[in-house]
């Protein structure tokens, strides 16, 4: 660990964030197998530029854990209620371990029937998605994630909360180190985003959300209080509406609000459902599959070939130099999350 010249961030290697985060997930009473996983999505996240879901979301993680949201020793229990689903119970445990359990019977399916699908049930979800896509990719599949959260953002033309974020992530194999991967939100911004700039006394946008009263602020602290705004207009709208169908009640899941009011006031992480499908370019193209894949190269090409950049680029570029260099924090952050580990001693 150093301090950066400017003294406002400390620079970790990427060893030094997983032995920081795994230190504190293990402080705060997670069960190993569950430290192992969680901990790798944090460092995932900041080794790839994205500090609204990297290590920022320990102290998200640590006090979910305290709030007695989260199932600090949950087992993830795996059934298949169809030849080619699969479904894991995660026991109201964090989301990654139970993706992990259910991973390689989703894509042993996948393989099989050409296209599958993964619901994880009563799972804690406050991460990124694209780690799940990515993964799959890796492994040569098309892969789709959904997920609702709490009901903190308006449906387009009301200013009081019924969706959450309700991300949406894709995942597409290419020849090659990285798959083309993206994952936004369906809200203006992610929820972390406003807290970050809450956190450095920072101006949000003014079209990123709503107070209390259902005025528009550029007051980070007012967004939290009041209700987000989708990306959009009515077009984030309805994708938010069809994230929290695909992930609520058809896997028979909570809704954004259900998962509000389960959390009865204790402000932890969403309590609910997420939808993984994977679909195997083989099981519609046979031995042509290399060929038609590219075809998509092509694709990409033509994008790049204008100036445009391709979703995920800029976290791989990142990537490659936190790979390098490691991750540098704020020096704020970096003292709170110290602070939990004191409380445990």
């Amino acid at each position: 660990m150093t301090l950066a010249p400017d003294a406002d961030t400390v620079r970790l290697s990427l060893d030094e964030a997983r032995s920081l985060a795994r230190r504190v997930l293990s402080a705060a009473g997670l069960s190993p197998a569950h430290v192992d996983a969680v901990a790798e999505t944090m460092v995932a996240g900041e080794r790839d530029g994205c500090a609204s879901h990297g290590l920022y979301r320990l102290l998200v993680a640590a006090d979910s854990i305290a709030k007695g949201v989260v199932s600090v020793d949950a087992a993830p229990a795996l059934d298949e209620p169809a030849p080619a689903l699969v479904r894991v119970d995660g026991g109201g445990g964090f989301a990654q371990l139970a993706f992990e359990r259910g991973r390689p019977l989703l894509v042993e399916k996948a393989r099989r029937f050409g296209i599958a699908a993964l619901a994880l049930n009563n799972v804690v979800h406050f991460a990124a998605l694209w780690p799940e896509v990515e993964t799959l990719a890796r492994d040569g599949l098309v892969a789709l994630a959904f997920t609702p959260s709490h009901a903190w953002v308006a449906p387009e033309g009301g200013t009081k909360p019924v969706f959450g974020t309700n991300p949406i992530a894709f995942g597409w194999p290419r020849p090659g180190p990285h798959p083309f991967v993206f994952d936004f939100a369906t809200s203006a911004t992610a929820r972390g985003e406003i807290e970050l700039r809450r956190r450095a006394g920072e101006p949000v946008p003014a079209d990123w959300g709503y107070d209390a009263d259902g005025a528009s602020t550029t007051v980070a602290e007012d967004v939290l209080a009041g209700a987000m705004r989708t990306f959009g207009g009515h077009k984030g709208s309805a994708l938010a509406a069809m994230v929290e169908l695909l992930a609520g009640p058809l896997i028979g899941d909570l809704t954004s609000q259900e998962s509000l009011d389960a959390d009865a006031g204790r402000k932890g992480s969403p309590l609910g459902g997420e939808l993984i499908l994977a679909l195997d370019p083989a099981g519609f193209l046979g031995a042509a599959a290399g060929q038609h894949l590219q075809r998509a190269e092509a694709l990409f090409e033509a994008i790049q070939a204008q100036g445009a950049r391709l979703p995920s680029e800029r976290r791989y570029a990142a990537r490659a130099v936190s790979e390098r260099e490691g991750v540098a924090i704020p020096a704020a952050l970096h003292r709170d999350i110290l602070k939990l580990l004191e409380r445990k001693d």
